[in-house]
């Protein structure tokens, strides 16, 4: 048995330093309802965050200028993942699901990055198991610019917790309990804390698992000070 970090106890949230496979074959058929996921598409190792901004006629504008590389513990899944996390999970949303060779369905998620015309990506998508319409979340998420305030970032792949909190509380229900495999920031662990929801969160890296947890004790602080 892999032995969890207790992020927090209300709500129980537990962080794994370990291979999702090794956590999931523990797990018992349908223990979580939601499985939100944002698996590596490809199987590089290294990511580079090379782009710096500059504002030019009213309109950003991308220029290569090679800044920092990641280095990333990055392996795109096997149907066996796949058939794993639809055993312990009753639903689940897949980001990056356009990749991956996964069944139709009618509920695809658009973030849109907002990010005009730049280098990036203008979306990205999620695949979901619900039978439901199309829905686009709308969140600037390009470089350093940002839709609300700043979020520190500290994985090349990293989501805003606000995407998260849209996610939840579009598609998940009070009293259910959350998985994710592939961590990174701990953005969503930030945002089941703030909406309540109790989640296992797994990540195999361990200098990014080391920082999402300090992240995720900075994030959850802010939040008391706060009073949220």
């Amino acid at each position: 048995m892999i032995k969890p970090l207790i992020l927090s106890k209300n709500p129980i949230i537990r962080a794994f330093n370990c291979d999702c496979m090794d956590y999931m074959k523990n797990v018992s058929d349908n223990h979580f309802d939601l499985a939100c996921v944002d698996p590596p598409y490809t199987d590089k190792i290294k990511y580079e965050n090379d782009y710096q901004f500059e504002f030019n006629d009213d309109r950003w504008k991308s220029r290569r200028k090679t800044t920092k590389t990641y280095c990333v513990h990055s392996v795109k899944p096997t149907i066996e993942y796949f058939d794993e996390l639809r055993r312990v999970s009753k639903n689940q949303i897949i980001w990056g699901g356009n990749y991956f060779e996964l069944s139709p369905t009618p509920c695809v998620i658009v973030w849109n990055k907002k990010n005009g015309d730049t280098y990036f990506s203008d979306c990205e998508l999620a695949w979901t198991s619900f039978d439901s319409r199309i829905k686009m979340f709308e969140w600037l998420w390009s470089g350093f610019r940002q839709e609300k305030g700043k979020e520190q970032r500290i994985h090349p792949t990293q989501k805003p917790v606000a995407l998260y909190r849209w996610l939840l509380q579009n598609y998940a229900k009070a009293g259910q309990r959350i998985l994710d495999t592939h961590g990174g920031s701990f953005s969503s662990a930030v945002a089941c804390h703030t909406e309540g929801y109790e989640m296992d969160i797994c990540e195999i890296d361990k200098e990014y698992f080391d920082a999402g947890v300090k992240r995720f004790k900075e994030a959850t602080c802010q939040l008391k000070l706060a009073g949220v």
